[in-house]
């Protein structure tokens, strides 16, 4: 089978090929795919200024600079030190500075301190990009056929990861720029994406029946996406449109969050601690109301998706509006029928499933196996993709997982309904 390179930001969909015939268009097409996905990793620290991406704004975000390294790290820790004959890290220290949560691949800086590494420079993160890309290229184009399966199997898990981390340094960096007084614009010409051009009106009607859940086509899927299977579905029916702007806005005048009746218990009390009077980066100046966005502050617009809602919220705006958050697996079988408005490429929209194992689930073997499944605890589920999500990295089947306070992501409502 031959890999061809992506139309968009999308990683390979690694084949799995004879060992003794990997063709030279193969190793081509790899090479290209792996090019565009670094590069759209430096277009979006473009931007940046080094101040910029060393900043670590909260434990949980980290700064772009260390994105920029880590995904560096992943592919000389897993792909090149492993399949490399006679590889020579760019620096040993990189290992400890870099590695995020994999225990198994030795010891780590402390998660919260990340903002304190000033050394290496930016400038030093770079060159050990090009120093990595040019080992991992050579990998490709030069390893003999034998290794060329386990090369592309874990080429691609790293392009995936890489992708991962390219959302995460735009919602890290909105975050770092909502703590400036300023609030600064990553892109003055940045709009949120409506929430489609459908009409997005009424609900999605989901009849009762068993369905298969979980990653069902060709191509890559992370391992928690599977194994697909059968799950008892509906009667249900799913909102065709998100919820609005202007929806939040009536959910506020109506008290919605000075009404503890509309809560969870741990929801309430979150409300208390932080002061939550509106979603994330909402701003009222001279008695106007601004949304903190990639562009800077802009004013809220009634007719957009809401966005940088906690799974608190979204539950209690459900509970305000009569209805509820859909299952992961109701939003999956809505999604595929290809009826939802904006199920991609908006928000990322709460489900009321906690993130948990399927059934017969199995981890990816090794270090790598530690990319998913020792999460799977005290989080909720998330569908769709958002307007910082890459190009090619959205399936109906892919589970994203936050804990229920995070709003610093692109994340937003669909709600649910039981048919009367």
């Amino acid at each position: 089978m031959a890999l061809t390179a992506p139309a968009s930001n999308g990683p390979p969909s690694a084949p799995t090929p004879p060992e003794t015939d990997i063709r030279q268009d193969l190793r081509a097409t790899s090479i290209a795919a792996f090019r565009e996905v670094r590069a759209e990793t430096e277009r979006r620290a473009a931007p940046l200024s080094a101040e910029d991406q060393a900043v670590q704004s909260m434990p949980d975000a980290s700064p772009t600079k260390w994105h920029r390294a880590h995904t560096t790290w992943f592919f000389e820790q897993f792909l090149l030190a492993p399949l490399s004959d006679g590889y020579r890290p760019f620096d040993e220290r990189f290992g400890f500075l870099f590695n995020s949560y994999y225990v198994a691949a030795g010891p780590r800086h402390a998660r919260p301190k990340r903002g304190l590494i000033t050394r290496p420079s930016s400038q030093e993160v770079a060159a050990y990009r090009a120093y990595v890309d040019a080992e991992v290229e050579k990998l490709i184009g030069d390893a003999p056929a034998h290794k060329m399966r386990e090369i592309l199997r874990t080429l691609e898990i790293g392009l995936n990861h890489e992708q991962q981390h390219q959302e995460l340094m735009l919602t890290d960096i909105l975050h770092v720029f909502a703590e400036n007084p300023d609030f600064p614009a990553y892109d003055p010409a940045w709009k949120m994406p409506h929430a489609g051009a459908r009409n997005a009106s009424g609900f999605v009607d989901v009849a009762e029946g068993i369905r298969t859940i979980g990653h069902q086509e060709r191509g890559f899927c992370f391992d928690n996406e599977r194994p697909a299977h059968r799950e008892l579905v509906g009667t249900v029916s799913v909102a065709r449109g998100l919820v609005t702007n202007g929806d939040w806005l009536e959910f506020i005048a109506d008290g919605g969050y000075e009404r503890p009746e509309l809560w969870l218990s741990d929801g309430w009390a979150t409300v208390v601690a932080e002061g939550w009077t509106a979603p994330g980066y909402w701003r009222c100046i001279d008695d106007r109301l601004s949304a903190g966005t990639l562009a800077g502050l802009v004013p809220v617009d009634p007719a957009l998706p809401v966005c940088h809602i906690s799974y608190y919220e979204a539950d209690a705006f459900a509970r305000w509006a009569g209805k509820h958050l859909p299952a992961e697996a109701e939003w999956e079988v809505a999604a595929r029928g290809s009826e939802l408005d904006a199920a991609f490429g908006v928000v990322w929209q709460w489900t009321r499933n906690a993130y948990s194992p399927y059934p017969g689930y199995q981890p990816e073997t090794g270090a790598l196996g530690e990319y998913n499944g020792k999460f799977m605890v005290n989080q909720m589920v998330l569908r769709g993709s958002s307007c910082a999500t890459p190009r090619g990295h959205a399936r109906a089947s892919y589970r994203n997982f936050f804990y229920p306070p995070a709003r610093w992501q692109f994340t937003g409502v669909r709600l649910a309904d039981f048919p009367s």
